[in-house]
């Protein structure tokens, strides 16, 4: 059945406190937004709790940041500089070796070790705001080249994720990352690079917006702030030298009312005038309406016309400011506004490759093998990274410093997800772990749909069993039509009476030695949920 695009525009609430029902259809949207889907432990963990009280846990993370990644590969002899001090199953990322064959290991080892931790992610929001920094920051690990330098920048946006905004623009300023990425550390007086100085206020703090003026004598005069900066391999970190900065004062446009930078010298000149170029830069109003939008299109919607921008961008400006560039705050504001629970912000969102993917590991709990199987677990993780990289969220190599068009391409924005490139793949991707699953080392990952449903509140009754699926998977319900038909076609097998698929349930419950019952109870269930999670509405956050 063809189906008919209905544009429907964002909510008119604001910023007020949502006072409406809380109930599981509530949470569920408050969770999906901010986990990488909802696991029914989750949504148990979470229920009878208030609005205010499952935002203010998901705000403050209680859980340890996660452990770093292993060795979990085999450096083949045509290294020149093999690591071997380095032993299996250690980290090896305080290790300072630069062998490109090993550097390239190590990335990729990364890449598997951080689709690991979101998967297994605590429930707080953390893990949703660290790809958010990535997107916002966003370096590329192949063009960094240094894998060492990759884990220290991400380290870095994930220790600070819920913390200071313009304390963190000053650590990814001079992090020895993007500091690659971005050119800082060849930025010299005698040659002023301005790539950084043009990201800076272009991506990170200003944005592309008619509020946004600065001009570009204000790129120039910013990567002159910015000369003097390197990087130490050994040490893995960055360092200033002052014999490479531009000691003129440098002098910015009426958008940043003129300001005027003094030139300094010495050991202290690198972070005195980047203090003063991020204090002139935080000052303008721009700043904190730029990275509120972000946030917003991130968690709620793209769409940001008049009425969004004066009810939820201008007033979340507004507390981001009051509280010095603390993104807590602004957070707290977002996910209990009337806005964020508005029926309108429900379902609206296509679902990123990684909510995708790592969701669907989340929602039915698929089995992955102890953390001492890390060689097993890390192929698994492999193969996962390389699903979202085919559906075109290459985790580590966005394609390029402004992050995934998704997030800023007008007026696609979502939809640049979902292509006839894409959309085959993620049914394949749904289809391949529920139907067969994925094999390594001897070892499988797979949907077990019998045992999910198990978790679900009466899976004897189809009806009910349905419901709750749809009301799991799904942020848009389905008609009673289309669930009628569900359950007569796959769950009843063309019968009429519900009971066939009671008889059956609860027959593969009390006698699963029935291997026929069993066999056709567990592939009513795969078939099921293989189609429901075909259906477009999937594809909905």
């Amino acid at each position: 059945m063809e189906r008919q695009t209905i544009l429907v525009p964002p909510p008119t609430t604001g910023i007020n406190a949502y006072s409406g029902s809380f109930t599981s259809v509530e949470l569920t949207h408050l969770l999906k937004r901010t986990l990488f889907g909802v696991s029914q432990a989750d949504l148990n963990y979470f229920k009878g709790k208030t609005v205010s009280q499952v935002v203010d846990e998901l705000l403050n993370p209680t859980v340890p940041l996660p452990d770093p990644p292993v060795k979990e590969y085999t450096v083949p002899t045509t290294a020149t500089t093999p690591d071997t001090n380095i032993a299996m199953g250690t980290t090896w990322v305080n290790d300072p070796n630069t062998d490109g064959t090993v550097a390239s290991l190590r990335r990729a080892s990364f890449k598997k070790w951080w689709m690991g931790v979101m998967i297994n992610q605590d429930r707080s929001i953390r893990e949703k705001l660290t790809l958010f920094w990535h997107n916002h920051f966003a370096t590329e690990t192949n063009d960094v080249g240094n894998a060492q330098y990759v884990y220290k920048h991400h380290s870095l946006l994930r220790a600070n994720a819920l913390g200071n905004f313009k304390n963190l623009t000053k650590l990814v300023t001079l992090d020895p990352a993007m500091l690659v990425y971005l050119n800082g550390q060849v930025n010299t007086a005698s040659a002023p690079d301005e790539n950084y100085g043009r990201e800076l206020q272009e991506l990170f703090c200003c944005g592309k917006g008619p509020g946004s003026q600065y001009t570009e004598s204000d790129v120039k005069a910013a990567a002159k702030v910015l000369t003097g900066w390197r990087n130490n391999a050994t040490t893995i970190s960055s360092y200033f030298d002052a014999t490479r900065h531009d000691t003129a004062s440098k002098v910015f446009s009426s958008f940043y009312n003129n300001t005027i930078i003094t030139g300094r010298t010495g050991a202290t000149a690198g972070n005195q005038e980047l203090d003063d170029l991020l204090t002139m830069i935080f000052n303008t109003q721009e700043v904190a309406k730029y990275i509120c939008r972000r946030l917003y299109r991130w968690f709620v919607y793209y769409d940001i016309d008049a009425s969004v921008e004066a009810n939820m961008i201008t007033p979340l400006a507004n507390i981001l400011r009051n509280n010095n560039y603390e993104i807590k705050p602004v957070l707290a504001a977002l996910l209990k506004s009337e806005h964020f629970f508005d029926i309108l912000s429900r379902g609206c969102q296509i679902k990123s490759p990684v909510d995708l993917v790592v969701g669907l590991c989340r929602e039915f709990a698929v089995s992955f093998q102890p953390a001492s199987d890390y060689i097993t677990n890390y192929g698994f993780y492999n193969y996962l990274v390389s699903w979202v990289s085919n559906m075109q969220q290459n985790i580590g190599d966005p394609p390029d410093v402004s992050g995934w068009k998704a997030y800023y391409q007008e007026p696609q924005f979502y939809q640049v997800w979902i292509n006839s490139d894409t959309l085959p793949k993620r049914n394949q991707y749904t289809d391949t772990l529920i139907v067969n699953g994925y094999t390594f080392n001897s070892k499988k990952i797979q949907i077990d749909g019998a045992e999910y449903v198990k978790t679900l509140s009466n899976p004897a009754n189809p009806n009910i069993l349905i419901d709750d699926l749809v009301s799991a998977l799904f942020r848009i319900d389905l008609s009673a039509a289309s669930k009628a038909q569900l359950k007569r076609d796959i769950l009843l097998s063309g019968q009429t009476t519900d009971s066939y698929w009671t008889d059956a349930w609860n027959v593969f419950i009390n006698n699963p030695g029935n291997t026929a019952n069993t066999t056709t109870v567990k592939n009513k269930l795969r078939d099921l949920i293989k189609y429901l999670m075909n259906l477009a509405e999937y594809q909905l956050a």
